[in-house]
């Protein structure tokens, strides 16, 4: 179950405004970055194999694991927490869950009829000053700094570039929110739907599987451009794998 967002902690006792009735999953639009997915020249299911970056490639460049964090994340509340933070040269990564993150602006899929626990909050906002918006904005949620791992000692901030993989689909994103302390295992709406997993709050979400790759560099700004999403992180992906092509399987641990 998605823990409740440190957003919706500060929101309190704000009013909630009048929600939208949701309509059917599959009208949703998708915005620019999921149709430009890496190798999005074919068929689902083809995504990552033709004109970007292949998923494979990136899960071998992660194949093994370095800690860099000082513990261990859980997936959710109650689960063993038994996920570490990797670092390689140009990025850090895990391998967890996808839990659906609908907090932000409301609109149809996400709001308080379709997420108990939606807040109308995000820990960054657009350069307009909104708030970003789940159902098109593909981005990803971190653990806020702790003891465990403090992400912005390894440069990882609002609008990083992060590559989602799960199967042979990679979904660029962008860091978007900051979620509890000691989990990790959540993106966007429009992530998961990137990623050909069900992105409804409640009963969608992938329950393993899903590597999350966060690039060296100075991120995406205005956080909002999807499209600048998309091209930063092919330019990033190609960079992390040349980097570490020659260093493939000599770290200690393998990366499950």
């Amino acid at each position: 179950m998605r823990a409740q967002s440190l957003t919706l902690a500060a929101a309190g006792a704000a009013l909630l405004a009048p929600t939208l009735a949701p309509t059917t999953i599959s009208d949703v639009p998708l915005p620019d970055a999921v149709h430009e997915r890496a190798g999005n020249a074919g068929p689902p299911g083809n995504a990552g194999s033709a004109g970007g970056v292949r998923a494979a490639d990136l899960l071998a460049a992660v194949r093994d694991c370095v800690p860099v964090s000082r513990g261990f994340y859980r997936t959710d509340n109650g689960a063993p927490a038994d996920i570490p933070v990797c670092g390689k040269s140009g990025a850090v990564f895990w391998k967890a869950d996808l839990d659906i993150d609908c907090d932000g602006r409301r609109g149809p899929y996400c709001n308080e009829t379709t997420d108990p626990l939606f807040a109308d909050t995000t820990a960054f906002r657009q350069s307009d000053g909104n708030y970003l918006s789940a159902e098109t904005l593909p981005y990803v949620v971190v653990p806020a700094a702790s003891h465990i791992w403090n992400h912005y000692e390894h440069g990882v901030r609002s609008g990083t570039v992060a590559a989602v993989i799960h199967g042979d689909r990679v979904q660029y994103a962008v860091v978007g929110d900051l979620g509890p302390e000691d989990l990790v295992g959540e993106a966007s709406y429009a992530t998961a739907r990137g990623l050909g997993i069900r992105p409804d709050p409640q009963g969608g979400g992938a329950a393993s599987g899903v590597t999350y790759i966060f690039f060296e560099g100075p991120g995406v700004s205005p956080i909002e451009n999807s499209r600048a999403a998309v091209a930063e992180g092919e330019r990033l992906a190609r960079k992390f794998i040349r980097r570490n092509e020659a260093h493939w399987g000599r770290s200690p641990h393998t990366f499950r």
